[in-house]
C-alpha cells in the first residue's frame, strides 16, 4: 500500500540522515534569541475514518509548504528535561488531494514549534498549527470554498551543521469550514512530513 511504503521511506531517510557526520553542534548558538529560520517541507497524508461512516471518502493527498520563523526567546530550562527553544512562524501551505478526486486546499499557516535540546544534534520537537485557506473540496464530509486546517504533531530534527537540519515527523490533521457552509462534518488525517530548516 502507498501508505506503508511512504512510512518506510520516511524511516529509511531518518536512518540515512542519522549516519551523516555533522559538525560540532552548539544548541545555544543555533537556537539563540532572534534567530531567523526558513523551512521547506513536503508531506503525504491519508484520511481517518474515526466514526465508521458509510460515505467515508478515503482521501489521499500530498503537501508542499514554506515557513518563515523566528526564535523570539532565549533557550529555556537548561539542565532539565524540558530544555529547549520556541519557534513561531508563518507561511503558505498547499495540499493536493489525489484520491478519490483531484482537489486542493491552499492557505496560510501559523505554526508554533518547541525544540527539545537535551540530546545533541538530534532535536525532538512538538508543534501546533492553525491555517485558513481556499478549497474546492466537494465531499460528503465538507463542501465549501473556504476551510480551516489545523494540525498537531511531533518529530525529530537531525542537524547536519550548526545551521541546517533535516526533519521528519507525524501530524494529526483536521479540516473543517467552521460551519460557514453545509455539509461540515469535516475530516481527520494522518500525515507524514519531511523537511529542511536553515537557521540564520
Amino acid at each position: 500500500m502507498k501508505t506503508h511504503s511512504f512510512t518506510v521511506s520516511v524511516l529509511v531517510a531518518l536512518a540515512v540522515l542519522a549516519a551523516v557526520p555533522a559538525a560540532a553542534f552548539e544548541a545555544e548558538q543555533t537556537f539563540r534569541r532572534g534567530t531567523f529560520v526558513v523551512s521547506g517541507e513536503g508531506a503525504y497524508g491519508w484520511q481517518l475514518d474515526l466514526e465508521d461512516n458509510r460515505d467515508f471518502s478515503a482521501l489521499e493527498f500530498w503537501d508542499a509548504g514554506l515557513r518563515f520563523s523566528l526564535l523570539p526567546f532565549d533557550t529555556f530550562g537548561k539542565g532539565t528535561l524540558v530544555y529547549g527553544a520556541l519557534e513561531v512562524g508563518l507561511g503558505p501551505l498547499y495540499q493536493r488531494y489525489v484520491e478519490p478526486q483531484r482537489r486542493f486546499w491552499a492557505g496560510l499557516s501559523a505554526v508554533a514549534r518547541y525544540h527539545f535540546l537535551s540530546v545533541g544534534r538530534f532535536v525532538p520537537y512538538v508543534e501546533l498549527a492553525g491555517s485558513a485557506g481556499g478549497t474546492d473540496l466537494e465531499l460528503p464530509e465538507i463542501r465549501s470554498d473556504f476551510a480551516f486546517l489545523i494540525f498537531g504533531g511531533a518529530g525529530v530534527s537531525v542537524f547536519l551543521t550548526d545551521h541546517a537540519a533535516a526533519y521528519a515527523g507525524y501530524r494529526w490533521q483536521h479540516v473543517s469550514n467552521g460551519n460557514t457552509s453545509r455539509p461540515n462534518r469535516g475530516f481527520e488525517s494522518h500525515v507524514a512530513v519531511l523537511g529542511l530548516s536553515l537557521f540564520f
